[in-house]
């Protein structure tokens, strides 16, 4: 399989140095190539059963063409004929084009960027993870109360060839794996839910380590059909990294996808550049470079380097994110956040890391001082509009005179965003990246990425209860 694969990529080489020619040939503003190979494979439950088991690979590319303005796309997964590909995307541009091109202009890139892996999900055989699934499967309905359960993994190992007219040639690899459990308890008509995921970037080994966790979530579900239900209202709300690290991407990251913000005129005036979001103690943060990472790379889908941005800084509003389109019509720079999920589709403005950074509170001094609060855990649900919110946590507890108390029923938290942001008066010293999560935008789902935050304290928030 190996010797397969470095064959089938060394082709792949060779199909970009005649693509590379026959894009320089081409009279547009602008245009750019992918090339990818794909392994992936997956395992599904329902309940006891196991519902799908696959392994599949993909070989393909794609073609972006400007001309005045206009985009043409062109994607394939036959690689002959690659001369009329190209003619054909640049067709579809200069009959979309109407306009003046805005594309900010880059220096070539040529690199070969090699992936640390240290297990690689692809060579490990599918018999054997289907084993290990089973033995999870085995620790949610081991427990008595467990009415049906849902575990999902997946993993997929990508090589990449990016080349455009400018002369760059970059080819890029990763491995990515992805593990979701769902119990679900039942007892007299009352229903119950706890949730888990996990997620690695270019190692297989964190996958392995889950039974204690796996066993832990199934016990809570049950535990959950008996506890009390808050009485809703304003509460100071303590939300530990996951929750919080879902707040910041969903609520207030895709604010900051700038495909979003130049084409509305109420997002424009929402976030504009200077805005005071919070307190001088906020730093919102989206990196791809932070190593280690689901959402990390070396170079986004259109060449750029990634990029620390910087979203909120100090409790103000200093950055957004930006493909190279987006920061030309913007009078921006790119952020290295142009993402596609395949070769099937044309890059757009995507996250990679978000995370707020940690401060210097411990969480027992975050707690210290509350004497009816809420801890808020995990998450299973959310939607968001604009700048207003709701999430479900997984997991919730009352918070009496500085303690953590008794276990209630998963609570729904909801309000402004910005008003949210205000409100957070305290940030914990204990970042966490969430690893488990992918993130969907224009019908390209799911999106390697990762979000995280220290613990942070949020005063006046409201709680959905009884």
């Amino acid at each position: 399989m190996k010797g397969k694969l470095k064959l089938l990529m060394t082709d792949l080489q060779n199909i970009g140095q005649q693509l590379a020619e026959i894009l320089n040939k081409q009279n547009v503003d602008y245009i750019e190539a992918h090339l990818e190979e794909s392994q992936f494979s997956s395992i599904a439950y329902r309940g006891k059963q196991l519902e799908s088991i696959s392994k599949t690979t993909s070989v393909g590319g794609n073609v972006r063409a400007l001309v005045k303005g206009g985009w043409g796309f062109v994607s394939f997964n036959d690689l002959s004929g690659l001369q009329e590909k190209v003619a054909m995307a640049v067709k579809q541009a200069r009959f979309i084009g109407k306009e003046k091109s805005l594309f900010y202009e880059s220096k070539p890139v040529v690199e070969n960027v090699i992936a640390k892996i240290k297990e690689n999900p692809a060579l490990i055989p599918l018999s054997e993870k289907k084993q290990l699934l089973d033995e999870y499967n085995e620790a949610i309905w081991s427990t008595s109360g467990i009415q049906t359960s849902n575990l999902g993994y997946g993993d997929a190992n990508k090589k990449t060839i990016f080349l455009n007219s400018a002369g760059s040639f970059i080819t890029q690899e990763r491995a990515d794996v992805t593990i979701r459990a769902v119990a679900i308890a039942s007892k007299d008509g009352e229903v119950q839910q706890a949730g888990l995921s996990e997620g690695s970037r270019d190692d297989f080994r964190p996958i392995r380590k889950l039974q204690k966790d796996i066993k832990q979530l199934a016990q809570r579900a049950v535990d959950m059909l008996t506890v009390p239900t808050l009485k809703g209202g304003e509460y100071t709300v303590v939300l530990d990294p996951i929750l919080a690290g879902v707040f910041v991407h969903e609520a207030f990251g895709h604010l900051s996808e700038s495909d979003f913000v130049y084409e509305n005129a109420q997002l424009k005036e929402l976030m504009a550049l200077g805005k005071v979001f919070g307190g001088p103690h906020l730093n919102i943060i989206d990196s791809a470079s932070k190593p280690g990472l689901r959402g990390s790379f070396k170079y986004d889908d259109e060449g750029t380097r990634s990029t620390k941005t910087y979203l909120i800084r100090e409790g103000k509003l200093t950055g957004r994110l930006h493909s190279r389109e987006t920061a030309a019509k913007m009078n921006e720079k790119p952020t290295g956040n142009a993402r596609a999920i395949n070769y099937r589709h044309p890059p757009i403005v995507r996250m990679t890391n978000t995370y707020i950074e940690p401060g210097e509170c411990s969480f027992e001094d975050m707690i210290a001082d509350i004497k009816d609060g809420v801890y808020a855990k995990n998450w299973y649900g959310g939607q968001t509009s604009m700048e207003m919110f709701t999430f479900s946590s997984g997991e919730t507890y009352r918070i009496r005179n500085g303690k953590i108390a008794e276990m209630v029923r998963p609570v729904m938290l909801s309000g402004n965003v910005f008003n949210t942001l205000m409100n957070i008066d305290v940030i914990g010293d204990d970042l966490d990246m969430n690893q488990g999560g992918g993130c969907g935008k224009g019908g390209q789902s799911p999106l390697p990425v990762s979000n995280g935050s220290p613990h942070i304290r949020i005063r006046k928030c409201l709680v959905g209860g009884k």
